[in-house]
């Protein structure tokens, strides 16, 4: 596989040389086994290739009108949209907040960052031994800064990212925005999530068929496994939200919250195994920072510009956040937060918060189905073991996660 771009010449802020990838002006990190670029604008990490040394693959999503040069779009976060981004506040944001009025997903995932700096081994910004980028953006709505680090580690299959948050005081919801690109074989790709206390489908209208789109599962209806899910037909009542893509034609959000007591305060995952390609994409996040998991389930179900019923991929999105309802919806009371279940962080102007998250990919061996559990026992290590046995050990600096401020 080709490298992700071609050098562009100039620089940003005659600091760092950027590279035209599908439309955005991007940087790029890379080492003998990771390459990942960042766009710019909204902070949107992808392409993402991984086993550069074996058989390349990228897993996330690029939206397909990257390259068609659209005069404009209805929400700016669709402008660069691909792979993870961050968004804070994470959600839709249609209502104002005590006189702050967001964009969906927020100005981290929207506004232009700016480049600070590359490294190796920066404090808080990777493992040890990482080569960083740096990168930052200033809000406006409501007043802060937030610092990006990508980090590398060689012979890791991992991108490690921190986000690292001054100001923007009060609370709100926020979170990863993974999202993978599908392959249009129904069933190809097995998700799997760590054990969770709760599972809700969107609790109101998720895709109006006024505005051309169309859902498949019920509204605000609860579940505990992710292959039953309350579907909005009597048939089948239910439906599998562990394989995808599924239900052509339609366009679906789902959460889980994580069960913090079985993950006996170890790590929370999330993960994608392909079985036609072989190879599995993970998350690891810390719960306690990141307690839910947000499944976009998006499968040619919206027509309206710019999406024209050509949307095919899967975000798979750790969050704090009442589903994606934006910062009023989080921060009052809701359904979850009834329960206990935090909706959103309480940020500190004095004292800066770290969110960190590992995200990769990997190689897994024939027969190797979809993730029934995950082992971080062995420090540095962690082994995924498949419902069909068949394991697959990944080198992961599973404790610099859990290491995050909150």
């Amino acid at each position: 596989m080709a490298a992700i771009g071609t050098e562009r010449s100039g620089a940003d802020d005659g600091a760092a040389a950027l590279r035209e990838i599908h439309a955005q002006p991007s940087y790029v990190l890379a080492n003998d086994d990771v390459e990942v670029a960042v766009t710019r604008l909204g902070g949107h990490m992808a392409p993402v290739t991984f086993d550069r040394r074996g058989k390349p693959f990228q897993p996330y999503h690029v939206s397909p009108w990257q390259d068609e040069k659209l005069a404009s779009v209805p929400a700016a976060v669709l402008a660069p949209l691909r792979g993870d981004f961050f968004c804070l506040p994470f959600g839709g944001n249609g209502a104002a907040y005590k006189g702050e009025r967001h964009v969906p997903h927020g100005e981290t995932a929207t506004a232009a960052w700016t480049f600070v700096g590359r490294g190796r081994g920066v404090e808080g910004g990777g493992p040890e031994a990482a080569d960083t980028l740096a990168l930052a953006v200033a809000t406006a709505v409501r007043p802060g800064k937030v610092t990006k680090t990508l980090a590398l580690k060689a012979g890791h299959p991992v991108v490690y990212t921190n986000h690292r948050i001054e100001g923007f005081a009060g609370p709100t919801p926020l979170g990863h925005h993974a999202t993978l690109a599908m392959p249009e074989q129904e069933g190809a790709v097995a998700v799997s999530v760590s054990p969770f206390t709760l599972g809700m489908t969107n609790p109101g209208v998720f895709s109006d068929p006024a505005n051309g789109e169309y859902q498949a599962l019920a509204v605000g209806a609860t579940f505990t496994d992710l292959a039953r899910v309350p579907s909005l037909f009597k048939t089948p009542a239910e439906v599998d939200c562990s394989r995808f893509p599924a239900r052509r034609g339609y366009a679906d959000l789902i959460l889980v919250v994580a069960d913090t007591a079985k993950l006996g305060g170890g790590p929370a995952w999330t993960t994608a195994v392909n079985t036609a390609e072989g190879w599995v994409w993970f998350a690891v996040r810390d719960p306690a920072v990141l307690p839910a998991t947000a499944l976009w389930i998006e499968n040619h179900g919206r027509h309206g510009s710019p999406w024209n019923g050509r949307n095919n991929c899967l975000g798979l999105e750790d969050v704090c956040g009442y589903f994606a309802d934006g910062l009023v919806a989080s921060v009052e009371q809701n359904p979850l937060s009834k329960q206990g279940i935090r909706t959103a962080v309480e940020l500190d102007a004095a004292k800066p918060t770290e969110i960190r998250y590992a995200q990769g990919a990997a190689r897994v061996p024939a027969g190797f189905d979809r993730v029934a559990r995950i082992d971080f026992s062995q420090p540095g290590k962690m082994t995924l073991v498949a419902a069909s046995g068949a394991t697959a050990t990944v080198p992961i600096d599973h404790a610099w996660v859990m290491g995050g401020k909150r």
